[in-house]
């Protein structure tokens, strides 16, 4: 879209509050964390929303840019999967971050499973989960991974999540927390 006006209109109508699309990089993350909060203070997001909101916000953006900076990358390859999407907006009264990235297909397929595996456990399980987690050491190989299980913990729908094919060797995962 080159009109302006009409991306305006989209994410307006859209109730998107906040939009990121490019390369999701450490320094980039603090400095959108930081926007980001001030953004919802001036929407007045009340205290407890506001933090679910940041803390998933930040476990998102962070997925993506540590799957980017895995050594097995050639330099062509990271500099693809580090760009992403990330969406922030509200619903009626919930507010839904969308994170979406390319991953390797074996990746995708490995981290739907995942989320397969906590989209069958229950609050109480999830806490249990957490809880090993982090006396494990924190994200094992294979492992849920502490973020995505802070993320179902903090979800007040279950997790949304969608691989796509795509070409060039990379899929589109995208993944959708309402809160």
């Amino acid at each position: 879209m080159s009109d302006l006006h009409a991306i305006h209109q989209y994410l307006a109508g859209d109730g998107i509050l906040m939009c990121f699309n490019g390369p999701f990089r450490h320094s980039l993350i603090e400095e959108l964390g930081k926007a980001v909060r001030r953004h919802l203070e001036c929407e007045a997001v009340a205290k407890p929303a506001m933090a679910d909101v940041f803390t998933v916000f930040i476990e998102a953006a962070q997925n993506v840019a540590n799957y980017a900076n895995r050594p097995l990358w050639d330099e062509a390859t990271r500099s693809r999967v580090q760009h992403g999407v990330l969406v922030i907006a509200r619903h009626e009264d919930r507010y839904v971050v969308r994170c979406g990235n390319l991953v390797h297909p074996a990746d995708g397929l490995a981290l739907m499973a995942r989320l397969d595996d906590l989209a069958a456990l229950d609050q109480k399980a999830l806490k249990a989960r957490f809880k090993a987690q982090i006396h494990a050491g924190g994200s094992a190989a294979g492992g849920a991974g502490l973020g995505l299980i802070r993320m179902a913990r903090t979800a007040s729908l279950p997790l949304e999540y969608r691989l796509v094919s795509g070409d060039g060797g990379l899929d589109f995962f995208s993944l959708t927390v309402t809160l």
